[in-house]
């Protein structure tokens, strides 16, 4: 781990973790994704709040991908773009990746794929080869322009059935907003077909994230896949908004902040 590094090399050079491939801070960046990453309800009643973005907001209790890489590179100042918005899946993609390339971005993270597996039902849910194409169209977007790609792990919808399901509000939330209810439906009944749809979802969701996984090592070396560290990450209701208890409130958007980027490209040389 490199504690210290001069300004002069940060606004130039840096080394990716694990690789021998030289990387330049970026001077534009933005993010992709759905509500996650549009900070949806982390400082507002059912409202966006992008200075709260894990990845591209501007607030200090966050501590976003952008504020640190601001730190390493001052160039990159007033360029956090965020096309993120509040309710995507797979098929929206596309279209904000073009955004993206329009804007410049040398630096793109993307976190999509919970509202494809959060569906009225089951049977709902994107098919995992769907979910796959749309993926691969954006990142052939992304590509022609040179951008360095971090891909963010959908997070495990089980635990939050779990951290959630003995709280009466998150109940309450959950039956009232209609949320995610392929998962959440009837978050009390331990009936057979209750626990296996549960099951199912999960499933659906490790099984989008085996395919950005694959998608990312087939865009090449400018592409970081997290390795499953959202998907892992222990969250707590702590952590959730407590208007939906379903998106991460600016606690999470930090501990979501933290963990991706000590999985990405820059971690080794954070000051």
């Amino acid at each position: 781990m490199i504690k210290k590094i001069t300004p002069v090399l940060v606004a130039g050079v840096l080394l990716a973790p694990g690789t021998a491939h030289a990387r330049t801070t970026p001077a534009v960046m933005a993010a992709l994704g759905d509500s996650i990453s549009a900070g949806f309800n982390a400082c507002g009643w059912y409202v966006a709040c992008t200075s709260r973005s894990w990845s591209a907001g501007d607030h200090p209790s966050v501590n976003s991908h952008y504020l640190r890489l601001l730190s390493l590179a001052p160039a990159i100042k007033g360029h956090n773009l965020n096309f993120a918005v509040p309710g995507s899946t797979s098929a929206d993609l596309a279209g904000q990746a073009r955004q993206a390339v329009r804007g410049g971005a040398q630096y793109v993270t993307i976190l999509i794929g919970a509202q494809d597996a959060c569906m009225g039902s089951e049977r709902d849910m994107t098919p995992v080869s769907v979910y796959r194409r749309r993926i691969d169209e954006a990142l052939n977007v992304l590509k022609p322009s040179g951008a360095q790609v971090f891909v963010a792990s959908i997070p495990d919808l089980k635990r939050l059935w779990r951290v959630g399901k003995d709280n009466a509000w998150a109940r309450a939330f959950w039956a009232v907003g209609r949320i995610c209810q392929s998962m959440l439906a009837a978050p009390t009944s331990t009936a057979k077909k209750d626990v296996a749809r549960r099951d199912a979802v999960r499933e659906r969701v490790m099984a989008y994230n085996d395919e950005l996984r694959q998608a990312c090592a087939a865009y090449g070396p400018t592409c970081r896949y997290d390795g499953g560290a959202v998907f892992g990450y222990p969250f707590t209701l702590k952590l959730l908004s407590p208007w939906d208890y379903f998106h991460p409130n600016a606690d999470g958007q930090r501990a979501l902040a933290k963990v991706t980027f000590d999985a990405g490209f820059y971690s080794a040389v954070e000051p």
